[in-house]
């Protein structure tokens, strides 16, 4: 048994309260499933900035009407402290999602971006603090390594930030810091590195890349790569991240606590590469889409050229062990984008 199944077990003969940030997006729709599945009670808070009341209603499907009756949701946001501090109230453990994500967001609304993902972020903070919390597990980034040219990346050694989504996930963990010294507060940040799976949106001028070339290869639209295509990333499927929230929340190794670690593969994949992959995928779905070829335009402002994470930390202090790689989770996530997106019809 792995420690992740333990634990998982040990969460259903001992159920927590458990509040989600950003529970209507792609990573919190899905914790959210996960701990209903396990049995525990979960308080949702989302302001709908980014996520879909329709993520909830699929979660609601997935777990039936039994487990869904252990979720309580709130429309609010993170900016505004007395909506956090209600959702907080008397809950064990927080898994803090909600953000505004994407670099060339940030890039165009920092003021936005900075409000979000600091002045949100310290009011969790605050929220869990006076809740009195066993754990507080947040969303960090793998932006947070900027410019620092080593790879694998390793959670000590960063560089300076490319972009403002950058500064303010480095920020959180500044600020995580400080609240466990100051305040006694537990804290584990996770450095998530290109996260993707079902409910992840297509749509938009920040969706993430995997969803975006499904649902451009499903309706013959162009697909684009910043630079030559070889760039690459560590992708990291929905499963993983879940695990390692769950994990980071219930560890009872003190070294393990107020710590980063990072959650990925610990595998490399160019753009180019990846777009194949997907084209792979769709066309053995439908044959008439196999001639699709990617776009190619120039290198964007504050991306980092390569990315691919060392989770030997996370491992060892967390008892985390990736259940899907690249392959594999693409394949799962295939189905539900094919199933779930749009498809122009045949001529």
């Amino acid at each position: 048994m792995t420690p992740y199944q333990s634990r998982c077990e040990n969460l259903i003969e001992t159920p927590r309260i458990w509040l989600i940030t950003g529970v209507a997006g792609f990573i919190g729709s899905n914790l959210l499933e996960q701990l209903l599945r396990l049995g525990q009670t979960v308080v949702g808070l989302d302001n709908f900035a980014t996520g879909h009341r329709k993520n909830l209603d699929d979660v609601r499907a997935a777990v039936g009407d039994s487990h869904w009756q252990n979720f309580t949701f709130y429309e609010g946001d993170i900016c505004d402290l007395a909506a956090c501090q209600r959702a907080a109230k008397g809950v064990d453990y927080i898994l803090h999602q909600a953000a505004l994500g994407s670099v060339p967001r940030s890039l165009e609304d920092p003021i936005r971006t900075n409000q979000s993902n600091i002045d949100g972020f310290l009011n969790m903070l605050v929220a869990a603090k006076d809740a009195g919390v066993k754990r507080f597990v947040y969303a960090a980034s793998s932006s947070t390594y900027g410019d620092h040219p080593e790879l694998p990346k390793v959670e000590d050694r960063i560089g300076r930030p490319l972009s403002p989504y950058a500064v303010t996930k480095y920020v959180n963990e500044l600020y995580a810091d400080v609240f466990a010294k100051c305040y006694g507060l537990q804290s584990i940040g996770l450095r998530y590195f290109n996260v993707f799976g079902p409910r992840q949106d297509p749509l938009g001028a920040y969706a993430a890349v995997i969803p975006c070339w499904f649902q451009n290869i499903l309706t013959r639209q162009p697909c684009m790569i910043n630079g030559d295509g070889e760039t690459s990333r560590d992708f990291c499927y929905i499963d993983n991240t879940v695990q390692a929230n769950i994990l980071a929340a219930t560890s009872d190794n003190v070294d393990a606590i107020n710590q980063v670690y990072n959650v990925a593969c610990g595998q490399r994949t160019s753009l180019n590469q990846l777009f194949y992959l997907i084209r792979e995928l769709v066309a053995a779905e439908f044959a008439d889409l196999s001639d699709a070829e990617p776009h190619y335009r120039e290198f964007r402002a504050g991306d980092v050229r390569h990315s691919l994470a060392d989770i030997g930390k996370a491992s060892s202090l967390l008892g985390y062990s990736p259940t899907h790689e690249l392959a594999d989770g693409i394949k799962q996530a295939a189905d539900w984008y094919i199933k779930n997106l749009n498809r122009l019809p045949q001529d």
